[in-house]
């Protein structure tokens, strides 16, 4: 790595205030436009628990949803999902530059596998801290009778009813979706944005963070449906003694195949990547625009 390129990331108030400033703002921009997209994916998700039988699709969701909800419906849960987005997004792209300089000093290397580890790392982080507003934020999306409450209320009620533990609810399965997520989608999006440049002769500008991110969303989604799902069950779910509670992640999953087939695995998947792959395209185009305006480097 070249001098100049070590310096991008110094160690100042200012300079990590960028950092973080741009990858939250991204990240809460992208959330807003597509979370109608999570609703959906959330209610997929949770669909037929315990049984096998056909599914919704996608577009009957959508329709059901408007006809017996409303179209505000598409928007439960939007105060968490925009509050987790500057956390959780300034959190995990903001600690994946510095977690790749530190491998770079340790190793004398940022290779593929450092960098995957770099995401791994920061996207665990970064959602083992905001794990109960996303708990918060599925439990709004699946229940339109809290709207008048709102997430303050739901809040409290989970707290008083269920404990403060029930807020980390799925944190193992949110941790390793998040660590999968990050790794998947930063690490494709740095490797694709090399090899476009040394291949393909593209420099920095729109086609190149265009390309690299779509490729970025596609190769996480693909790794991260069957988690998020596992996630989104053990989320959803009250503290209770009936047939069918999850232990922990890997006894979810066990259920969810043995009862429901291993295809439920990737319930919600392609709302999961209508929903993730213009989220990552929106993010990363916006984050490497507001890091050129803040005179930082590209990612």
């Amino acid at each position: 790595m070249k001098g100049n390129e070590k310096q991008s990331w110094a160690v100042s108030p200012s300079n990590a205030a960028y950092h973080f400033g741009a990858s939250g703002l991204s990240v809460a921009i992208a959330t807003g436009i597509t979370h109608p997209l999570d609703v959906l994916k959330v209610r997929l998700q949770m669909q037929l628990v315990g049984q096998k039988g056909p599914l919704t699709g996608m577009g009957q969701l959508f329709v059901g949803v408007i006809k017996s909800e409303g179209p505000r419906s598409l928007y439960l849960g939007l105060t968490p999902a925009l509050t987790r987005s500057v956390l959780y997004g300034g959190l995990r792209l903001g600690l994946y530059e510095p977690s790749k300089y530190a491998c770079d000093w340790a190793f004398g290397s940022t290779n593929i596998f450092l960098k995957i580890a770099s995401g791994g790392f920061a996207g665990a982080i970064a959602t083992s801290l905001t794990n109960p507003v996303e708990v918060l934020k599925v439990r709004l999306q699946m229940n339109p009778n809290l709207r008048k409450g709102g997430p303050t209320e739901e809040l409290l009620r989970i707290v008083s009813q269920e404990g403060v533990k029930a807020l980390w609810k799925g944190v193992g399965p949110a941790m390793a979706r998040a660590a999968a997520l990050t790794a998947s989608q930063l690490a494709t999006y740095d490797e694709t944005k090399r090899i476009m440049i040394n291949w393909a002769a593209l420099e920095e500008g729109f086609p190149l963070h265009l390309i690299s991110s779509m490729v970025a969303g596609t190769v996480s989604t693909i790794v991260t449906a069957p988690m998020d799902m596992v996630k989104t069950r053990l989320m959803l779910q009250r503290e209770s003694k009936r047939v069918g509670t999850y232990r922990n992640g890997f006894h979810c999953a066990y259920q969810v195949v043995r009862t429901e087939g291993p295809k439920a695995l990737y319930k919600g998947g392609f709302a999961i990547f209508a929903r993730l792959g213009p989220q990552t395209t929106i993010t990363f185009i916006l984050c490497e625009k507001l890091r050129e305006l803040a005179g930082l480097k590209a990612i």
